[in-house]
């Protein structure tokens, strides 16, 4: 959604690998040369899995397993791209021996159990969770004890758990501001999401129902690193950047990672700027009810920073009461959660 609401000169880096970069053959494999042994190479998944919201390479690069694979790439005894991944004997793990394993293409078959990037953990009961976690131990154990693997995991689990509580709390500020009237501005006084509609940004589904709140019950509202007021975004990055961080750190061995570089201790700080901004917000209330203030928003909130353009404010000049929604006759295509009928019917 946050790419949605932005120009498309600001997310050239998402378009660039949500688009075609991931449906073609030769954004791993190259054009003109198209050899495996180009494809089995850790570099060939930097150009689209780093950055701030999918920290995949940085967590690699700098943990024990990069540093060895950047020691050695070059010396075809320690690794031998030449051999299938099946085959392989590595001194250490690339992506794609792990993520990969055997040459299998569907990448997300070995993933971690944690879903929204580590926001939230997956349910231990669940046999689809237990089956990938004693995947991830199998693939682990390739060089390392089964016991090793499991205990890195549950370290990873105990992190994630600590961040899980910061950005919990992190919301519950912003929450509270937001109904006390004092997170400023308000749904109703910005442009419109992307899909149309005044719902506080932070409206995750059912966590937060009710009319205070805006749109219906069950709906969501859409994070948005723009036109939003302070505190929502810190709670956009706490969770979008920081935690990733936490999670992408744990999950690759760069333990550095999810704790200095902007992973534990980040949370941290901007927990602490939330705090700070609604103390802020509650004084600076008390005060301007005591000499009669009656703070109106600027104008240039209800434009937002060239959103008139996009497709909210589009929706609401155009169609008025209606949602994006409400214009999709079939909104298949903006359902994450299921895949199209035929395409189930064709892999069956």
């Amino acid at each position: 959604a946050w790419s949605i609401e932005r120009p498309p000169g600001d997310t050239a880096g998402c378009t660039f690998c949500h688009t075609s970069a991931e449906e073609r053959c030769n954004t791993c494999h190259q054009r003109h040369q198209f050899l495996p042994a180009v494809a089995r190479h850790s570099e060939q998944c930097k150009a689209c899995h780093w950055g701030k919201d999918h920290r995949d390479w940085e967590a690699y690069d700098i943990s024990i397993h990069g540093v060895v694979y950047q020691v050695n790439k070059w010396n075809p005894t320690e690794f031998d791209f030449s051999k299938k991944l099946s085959d392989a004997d590595y001194v250490g793990p690339t992506c794609q021996y792990c993520h990969m394993r055997g040459g299998h293409h569907n990448v997300q078959r070995l993933s971690t159990v944690y879903t929204s990037m580590g926001m939230s953990n997956a349910d231990r009961g669940a046999p689809l969770w237990k089956e990938k976690r004693d995947t991830w131990v199998s693939v682990c154990d390739d060089c390392h004890s089964p016991r090793f693997a499991r205990e890195n995991l549950q370290a990873m689990d105990e992190a994630c758990k600590d961040a899980g509580l910061k950005y919990t709390e992190t919301f519950k500020v912003a929450e509270n501001l937001m109904l006390a009237g004092m997170d400023e501005p308000m749904p109703k006084d910005l442009a419109p999401d992307w899909s149309g509609q005044h719902i506080w940004s932070l409206k995750i589904g059912a966590y937060h129902d009710g009319p205070e709140y805006g749109g219906q019950p069950g709906e969501s509202g859409e994070f948005r690193m723009s036109n939003c007021s302070a505190v929502e975004r810190i709670c956009f990055e706490s969770v979008g950047y920081w935690q990733t961080y936490i999670m992408k750190g744990m999950a690759h061995g760069s333990w550095n990672d999810a704790t200095y570089c902007d992973g534990s201790f980040g949370m941290d700080r901007w927990l602490v700027k939330a705090k700070t901004f609604a103390e802020e917000a509650i004084r600076l209330s008390e005060i301007e009810k005591k000499v009669g203030i009656n703070w109106v928003p600027q104008e240039f909130w209800k434009k937002g920073d060239w959103l008139d353009e996009l497709t909210g404010v589009k929706i609401v000049k155009e169609f008025p009461g209606k949602t994006i929604f409400d214009l999709c006759p079939e909104p298949g295509w903006l359902d994450t959660h299921h895949a199209p009928a035929e395409e189930v019917e064709s892999l069956e």
